[in-house]
C-alpha cells in the first residue's frame, strides 16, 4: 500500500528547549501508534518536518499540526505518496538545522516557500545519509545554524 509523504515548515512560536522537547516526546508517543515515521528540524526561526505513514494518518496529524498555537505560517512544502520511507525507523527523529540548509536571512527573504520539492526532498535524503546524534530523541537545545560553508 502507498505511503503519504508530507513535508511542512513553519514558524515557531513560543521556542524554547522545555517546548521542543514535549512536542518530540509527544510526537514520538502518539506517531508511533499511527504508524507515522518522521524527523523534524528545527532553529529559532523555523521548523522543517517530514512525516509520512498511511494518508489517514498523516493528514489526521497534519490538520492537528495546522491548528497547534506552536507553530505559525505552517506551509506544505511537500505532498506525494512514496513506494518507502526515509526514516523508517523513527517515530519522530529531530535533527537540528545544519549549516548547510538555509541562512535566517534565506528564510526571511522566503527560500522556504520558493524552494523546490526536490530542493526540500534532498534535504531529507541527505540526513537520511548522517547517523542521528546524540540529541535526536530529546534534543537539549536547538540551535541556530547561521551559515552556509
Amino acid at each position: 500500500m502507498p505511503l503519504m509523504r508530507l513535508i511542512y515548515a513553519s514558524h515557531p512560536f513560543g521556542f524554547d528547549d522545555l517546548v521542543l522537547t514535549h512536542i518530540l516526546k509527544t510526537a514520538q508517543r502518539n506517531n508511533a501508534a499511527a504508524g507515522i515515521t518522521g524527523t523534524l528540524i528545527c532553529r529559532e526561526d523555523l521548523y522543517l518536518q517530514l512525516l509520512e505513514g498511511e494518508r489517514a494518518e498523516v493528514e489526521a496529524l497534519y490538520e492537528k499540526i495546522k491548528r497547534d498555537d506552536r507553530h505559525a505560517d505552517v506551509t506544505t512544502l511537500v505532498q506525494e505518496t512514496s513506494a518507502q520511507r526515509l526514516f523508517p525507523t523513527w517515530a519522530m527523529r529531530h535533527d537540528p538545522a545544519r549549516s548547510w540548509m538555509w541562512t535566517r536571512e534565506d528564510v526571511s527573504q522566503g527560500a522556504v516557500e520558493t524552494a523546490t520539492r526536490d530542493e526540500v526532498l534532498a534535504i531529507f535524503i541527505r540526513l537520511v545519509a548522517e547517523p542521528p546524534g546524540p540529541l535526536s530523541g530529546t534534543p537539549r537545545t536547538c540551535p541556530f545554524s547561521g551559515a552556509k560553508p
